[in-house]
């Protein structure tokens, strides 16, 4: 009665050393269709994580310029009352402008990255595995937003230390969360996409430097945007930064906002800018 179990577990034995054979002398089947598109975001989003944490002196550097807004700009026309806020103290206004810029300011310069990655010849590598190249260029685009997402908290820290009254709402923070990674998501497939057109990190200095003061003055991140001449107005209706800094307000604060707007112009932007730096990546890495 003791054999009779035997003949199936040696059987079951057999198969386990047949299917080791098999992974021998067969590779496992990539990864296909929708499971490529999340493990390559979250590959990508692992190696900022990991650069973080080797060096820390980025964070402590980022901050010292969102820390001088906050303390010189805002508490100056705190007590000046010079722009009209809804009543709420321009320190207040103004933090969600700040976590705002901060994380368009780290995701504006991503694609000297993807260049020095093709000096380095990490591209080319890249390229020629099956990972699609928008599956690239979103992992690249959220792994940005991660590292925006980590200033975003210091800048609130910042900002909860000097008195803003913040919202401490679990899911309105998680709303904060994905309104920076979404923007963040833009703005660094805005820069991907320009050095797939200029292909030199010298050139995208010279257009990053070029576009982010006018995205930040053409928003409402300083001002409300009833306030500005009416040309600029309408640049900052079609500035995303925008609707970003429309949200943050309205999820950090509790200010009249347009939040379906705001993530729906966004969500859009990133998707167009993921296309457009897809089709470039190739040029870029000739």
């Amino acid at each position: 009665m003791s054999e009779a179990p035997a003949a199936p577990r040696a059987a079951s034995a057999e198969r386990a050393r047949a299917n080791g054979i098999g992974l021998l002398v067969r590779p496992p089947e990539p990864r296909a269709g929708w499971r490529l598109l999340p493990a390559r975001v979250v590959a990508m989003c692992a190696v900022e994580l990991q650069k973080l944490s080797h060096d820390r002196t980025e964070l402590y550097t980022r901050a010292v310029q969102p820390a001088l807004w906050l303390l010189i700009f805002g508490q100056t026309f705190t007590h000046i009352k010079a722009i009209p806020t809804g009543g709420i103290p321009y320190i207040d206004y103004l933090a969600p402008g700040i976590i705002a810029q901060s994380a368009m300011f780290i995701a504006i310069f991503y694609g000297i990255q993807i260049i020095w990655e093709r000096d380095a010849g990490i591209l080319n590598k890249l390229l020629v595995t099956p990972t699609p190249r928008s599956a690239l260029i979103t992992g690249k685009a959220f792994a940005a937003g991660v590292k925006s997402l980590i200033q975003a908290v210091v800048v609130i820290i910042i900002a909860a230390l000097l008195g803003v009254a913040l919202t401490w709402n679990p899911l309105r923070l998680l709303g904060v969360a994905a309104i920076v990674i979404l923007g963040s998501a833009f703005f660094s497939c805005l820069s991907m996409t320009i050095a797939g057109i200029v292909l030199s990190r010298d050139r995208l200095m010279g257009f990053g430097q070029a576009i982010t003061m006018p995205l930040f003055f053409a928003s409402n991140a300083l001002y409300p945007v009833s306030v500005m001449p009416g040309w600029i107005q309408a640049i900052s209706k079609v500035n995303p930064l925008t609707y970003q800094v429309d949200a943050l307000r309205g999820l950090l604060l509790g200010t009249p906002s347009h939040l379906l707007l705001d993530y729906g112009v966004l969500l859009v932007a990133a998707a167009v800018g993921i296309t457009a730096a897809s089709s470039l990546l190739g040029r870029l890495a000739r």
